[in-house]
């Protein structure tokens, strides 16, 4: 899909599936609704639940979510969904207002954004992380999309009268039925559907005032939370000198679809010369998941050794923690190109002077587990993990340790008291657990296992489809009752999602 501008919240996401999919999910949902906050909103107060409850908005992020996870930009990472939603939590803790769980989640791609969706879904750019020069310039932004979810902008924006025809949102949900009816992995037939929202979400933004008020919630979220000030007065100025360079040269960006004012960053300096000077320390982890985003987003040669001669020009510049997450970005480079010799090299000069994460101690796993020395990988995956033992790709790397060396029966007790621990952010538990069930002769149970995995992620009728196979290789009565509850559960929730895409379609 060619990329255009997005002005709309959710449509600053710049590829297929999630730009589609927000638009189809949130402009048709009472009649003739649009998508972002209108312009001149005569009121800053809280949204009524009559218009759209915090429980129906929760159900659009999930349904959005459902597809989105599919769209090939989504970085399906555990380092960095982590990474990025513990940061979101963090913030949300402090904020002036009720605001549900944040799950953030990353989009590969190079320009500088991030996108709050209903619910509580904030998706990041790979983009914006790379182009931000410290820790708490990054929080500056997710404060401020967080602090549109705790205002309800998108909810107001959603139950706001226009005159877009509802033709061709009523395509898009259509599209979005045609879908879920072939199980939720196939989007092909929606593809050109999607790019009819453009025309519409071209012509919608959030207002000034309900800009001004997420920057003020989401200063006092940063400022709360501990980070620098300096950081959002910091990242807008490097956000509005990055739209004057890009001006006229199409693509969408956050400061085109949250425009800068001279009079907001001229709030924003007050606030920051009001406060008493702070230092925020950046943690290792930013500038490890950093470098390994610079990796991730490129998706051609020209990109990668764009990547690569910027690594290797902070390798050289550089020092301490810097300077190892270069290393460290450059032996990923290699890792994925299958230079398993350099990648090592560049693994060893990450880890001079003594220095470790948690990021490189799982791409030494990856490494191993690559040249096939799976005791090894068992070794360094049990080592981190009991170093780390918070971080979740490393626990999914000594259970694939385990899994490569032929352990399942702990791989699955392994895994068992993980998803005890972290089932709820982390689905691929599941799916994991599902293929040691299945070597060890569990059918059965490999399959209600992978039908959670598929519920979590929003695939209802694949998850039927699992209980169905489960409940016809299962004699045990007592088991099928069991199940018989799951297909109807999952089957009462496929109903929900599909009546809420009709109401969509009629709307």
């Amino acid at each position: 899909m060619n990329r255009r501008k997005m002005p709309s919240i959710c449509s600053i996401a710049q590829r297929g599936a999630i730009i589609g999919i927000c638009a189809a999910l949130a402009l048709p949902a009472l009649p003739a609704t649009a998508w972002a906050q209108p312009v001149g909103l005569p009121s800053m107060g809280a949204a009524s639940a009559a218009d759209l409850s915090p429980a129906l908005e929760r159900s659009l992020g999930e349904a959005i979510m459902s597809q989105g996870r599919r769209d090939p930009t989504y970085v399906d990472d555990p380092e960095l969904s982590q990474y990025l939603t513990t940061m979101g939590r963090k913030l949300a803790a402090f904020s002036p207002g009720a605001v549900p769980d944040v799950e953030m989640f990353g989009v590969r791609d190079p320009e500088i954004n991030a996108f709050a969706m209903p619910g509580g879904f904030i998706g990041v750019n790979t983009g914006l992380i790379v182009s931000s020069g410290s820790e708490s310039e990054l929080a500056a932004v997710l404060a401020h999309e967080i602090g549109h979810v705790v205002q309800r902008h998108i909810a107001r924006g959603m139950t706001q009268q226009n005159q877009n025809s509802m033709v061709m949102l009523a395509s898009l949900a259509g599209a979005l039925l045609a879908a879920l009816a072939g199980g939720g992995g196939n989007l092909a037939m929606g593809v050109a559907a999607f790019g009819q929202a453009a025309a519409i979400n071209r012509q919608l933004g959030f207002s000034r005032d309900a800009e001004r008020e997420a920057d003020r919630a989401g200063f006092t979220m940063l400022t709360k939370a501990g980070y620098d000030a300096q950081g959002m007065a910091q990242m807008f100025s490097r956000l509005m000198n990055a739209s004057r360079l890009n001006e006229g040269a199409g693509g969408g960006s956050w400061a085109s679809t949250h425009p800068l004012s001279i009079e907001r960053m001229s709030d924003v300096q007050n606030r920051v010369r009001s406060l008493p000077v702070s230092r925020h320390v950046d943690s290792d982890d930013f500038w490890y998941i950093r470098a390994k985003m610079r990796v991730v987003q490129g998706r051609d040669a020209v990109s990668l050794r764009t990547a690569g001669q910027q690594l290797q020009d902070e390798a050289q510049a550089l020092s301490g923690v810097r300077r190892s997450a270069a290393y460290y970005g450059l032996a990923l480079q290699a890792f994925q190109r299958n230079s398993l010799d350099e990648a090592d090299r560049q693994l060893a000069q990450a880890q001079a002077d003594g220095r470790d994460s948690p990021q490189m101690a799982k791409l030494a796993v990856d490494i191993a587990l690559a040249r096939k020395d799976n005791r090894r990988a068992q070794d360094l995956a049990q080592a981190a993990t009991r170093r780390w033992p918070e971080q979740r790709a490393l626990g999914i790397a000594y259970a694939t340790a385990l899994q490569a060396n032929g352990r399942h029966a702990e791989a699955q007790d392994y895994l068992r008291a993980k998803i005890k621990q972290w089932g709820a952010d982390e689905p691929s538990l599941y799916q994991m657990l599902a293929q040691s069930e299945e070597r060890t002769g569990k059918p059965v149970q490999a399959r209600r296992d992978l039908a959670r995995y598929y519920v979590m992620t929003g695939a209802f009728a694949a998850a039927e489809s699992q209980l169905q196979q489960a409940r016809g290789m299962s004699t045990d009565f007592y088991e099928q009752s069991q199940i018989d509850v799951q297909i109807k559960e999952v089957k009462d929730k496929l109903a929900e999602e599909r009546q809420l895409l009709e109401r969509f379609k009629s709307g």
